[in-house]
């Protein structure tokens, strides 16, 4: 068999069902990973818990993530990616129907626990079929299509789920996937082929183990290291110094063993290695405008809720935008097409630096789409270089830690992010209040002061409410400042991407 062809033999009807039945998976379980954001006020009237309790419903899904994630290539090579695609949707349906159905906060974390474990494979096992029942000349569009599908989820899940438990209630914002769900059962068992071959390679339970502990702890700390002031607190301490000396064990483990739980040699693949680089830097861009935006424009800007939703949409607009570009580009050269869209997100990045809270809509919908327009440009010529010379059989593998990667820059950089605005806020606002004294000549200048004063209690609360607001306001501009070098900073390595040799 050619390099070119498919690995699977199937006709164009054939390969379309497989396309959908891999993008019904991924949309199901993209859209899942954040709904609980956009229910967590709900959730805690419903459940009667506190703020920080009702958290654990959003880090426990993504811990249960994390874990599954890598075991994936060993999932699939054991069982066939068929089966382990089918039962995973068969068991993440039932795990969402009873989220929604959850009587207690401690039932609602079991299955989400359920439900991030179940979901973990869909994603990587389905872009490996996708690349498997493809021929190569096609994998630049159907990876924008698979794009598509993963990015828009996220983006659009949560509004979705706000949306519907407004008009119903909590538990319908779940149980809306469960239809979707049975469907992904049914394209999944008759769509995606099998193959003939498949290694029966035992679980290396010394390398799981320390990966699960290195990944749970480091994902706990970003969780909850700004609830508990980081490394004031002996639980941020404790897990990190656990998740080092696990993937200490990880590491020396891995390079002993006859038949290691993760590969290390995969790593010996440039492009491979590159794309890992490449797409760690992609994750920690990649949802942190949704994340750091709609608090500031809802909370300090004076938007409404449905405004919130707009701008999300405005984003995977142009989302779709990018993946429209890169697969009409298919032919250009995928450095250059990275580097553009790097060099979108950052500078979407920069503009959106310039915000004041009297941004208008015109504009954030605008650099929105720029912003957003990036993303689709850059996923699909970074996997495209990440897998291309890596042989089939390994793809799962790869794909596995790839998407692992990405998770971890996501929530690398949110913690990140929203560390230094509480930070930033704090300093600011301790700068800004100095100047309110009564020796300010300021305050003898009605048109300058307004209705602020330091005269009366409806004054002061007034003062200090603008100073908060501007505070907030730079410690966002102070992120997206970080977003933005980090973005720049990623154009250089594209560089680095070894081409396929043209052929004659």
């Amino acid at each position: 068999m050619s390099d070119d062809e498919a690995v699977y033999d199937l006709s164009p009807a054939g390969r379309i069902m497989v396309l959908l039945a891999v993008i019904s998976a991924t949309t199901i379980y993209s859209s899942s990973i954040l709904i609980s954001s956009a229910l967590l006020p709900k959730l805690q009237g419903a459940l009667g818990a506190t703020q920080d309790e009702v958290s654990w419903t959003m880090t426990f899904n993504i811990v249960a993530t994390a874990v599954v994630t890598p075991m994936t290539g060993w999932i699939s090579e054991r069982f066939g990616r068929r089966n382990v695609m089918v039962w995973c949707a068969v068991i993440f349906g039932i795990s969402t129907f009873f989220c929604g159905a959850s009587s207690s906060l401690n039932e609602l974390i079991f299955w989400r626990i359920i439900q991030g474990g179940a979901g973990a494979p869909l994603i990587p096992l389905g872009q490996a079929v996708l690349l498997d029942a493809y021929p190569r000349v096609q994998h630049g569009f159907i990876m924008a299509i698979f794009g598509m599908a993963n990015m828009i989820g996220p983006s659009l899940g949560p509004n979705l789920a706000g949306e519907v438990s407004e008009a119903f209630s909590w538990r319908w914002a779940f149980w809306m996937i469960v239809p979707v769900s049975v469907v992904t059962v049914i394209l999944c068992r008759f769509a995606i082929p099998t193959r003939a071959k498949r290694h029966t390679t035992k679980l290396d339970w010394g390398g799981f183990l320390t990966l699960t502990v290195a990944i749970v702890c480091v994902q706990l700390m970003f969780s909850r290291g700004q609830r508990l002031d980081w490394f004031e607190s002996s639980e941020i301490i404790a897990a990190a110094f656990l998740a080092i000396v696990a993937f200490y064990m990880f590491i020396v483990h891995s390079l002993t063993a006859k038949e290691p739980f993760v590969r290390l040699s995969l790593f010996k693949d440039r492009n491979y290695s590159l794309g890992m680089a490449l797409v760690f830097i992609f994750g920690m861009l990649n949802f942190a405008p949704v994340v750091l935006l709609p608090p500031l424009l809802q909370n300090h800007a004076g938007y409404p809720d449905t405004a919130i939703g707009l701008f999300i949409g405005w984003r995977g607009f142009g989302t779709l935008i990018g993946f429209f570009v890169a697969m009409l580009t298919a032919r250009v050269d995928p450095r250059i097409m990275m580097m553009g869209g790097f060099f979108l997100q950052g500078y979407g990045g920069y503009e959106m630096m310039q915000f004041d809270l009297n941004v208008g809509e015109s504009r954030l919908a605008f650099w929105s789409v720029v912003q957003g327009s990036g993303i689709g440009v850059t996923w699909v010529p970074m996997t495209l270089v990440t897998f291309y010379t890596l042989k089939p059989e390994m793809r799962a593998e790869a794909m596995a830690m790839y998407h692992l990667v990405r998770n971890f820059g996501s929530s690398l950089f949110i913690s990140i992010a929203v560390a230094e605005i509480v930070r930033a806020t704090g300093n600011n606002y301790a700068r800004m209040v100095e100047y309110a004294s009564p020796y300010n000549k300021m305050w003898g200048m009605p048109g300058t002061s307004g209705a602020w004063s330091i005269e009366s209690l409806e004054g002061m609360a007034k003062f200090s409410n603008e100073i908060t607001r501007q505070a907030v306001l730079l410690g966002n501009v102070n992120a997206f400042l970080m977003y933005s070098l980090i973005a720049f900073l990623a154009i250089p390595l594209c560089l680095l991407a070894r081409l396929p040799k043209a052929k004659n």
